[in-house]
């Protein structure tokens, strides 16, 4: 029975994308956006499809009233482009939100503390919907 309630925790955290100490191998780049639609902290963030990081903050810029986030990148990964693109995806079709970074063909590469400035914000399925029904009448 214990090994049951320490196999279900361990599988709780996992899913959850919590991970204990590893904040310290991680930099800090930016990126602001529209609409983050449903993101959270703690989305994964990621490059054709492999998890490189995770969303550590999301707040609001006052001056430019776009939503800025923070992510950490797993320090591991240290060639993303100064001209990458992030993206606001869905995982699967009813999955949580997370970001997605395509790499572009600058020779710099981004530091701690660099902006993403390419960003495609989140497509919000009501948004799509209100168009279509009003296209439609």
């Amino acid at each position: 029975m214990l090994a049951g309630l320490v196999s279900l925790a361990l599988l709780a955290v996992q899913v959850s994308g919590f991970n204990v100490g590893r904040e310290a191998n991680t930099y800090s780049v930016y990126a602001r956006f529209e609409n983050v639609g449903g993101l959270v902290v703690r989305a994964k963030v990621s490059i054709a499809g492999v998890t490189i990081g995770s969303v550590a903050e999301i707040s609001l810029d006052q001056e430019t009233a776009q939503a800025l986030v923070r992510m950490e990148i797993d320090s591991a990964v240290d060639q993303i482009t100064l001209d990458s693109t992030a993206v606001i995806l869905t995982e699967g079709l009813i999955g949580g939100k997370m970001i997605g970074i395509t790499l572009g063909a600058d020779e710099g590469f981004l530091a701690e503390g660099d902006e993403i400035g390419d960003t495609q914000s989140a497509i919000v399925l009501e948004e799509l919907i209100g168009q279509f029904l009003l296209k439609q009448f």
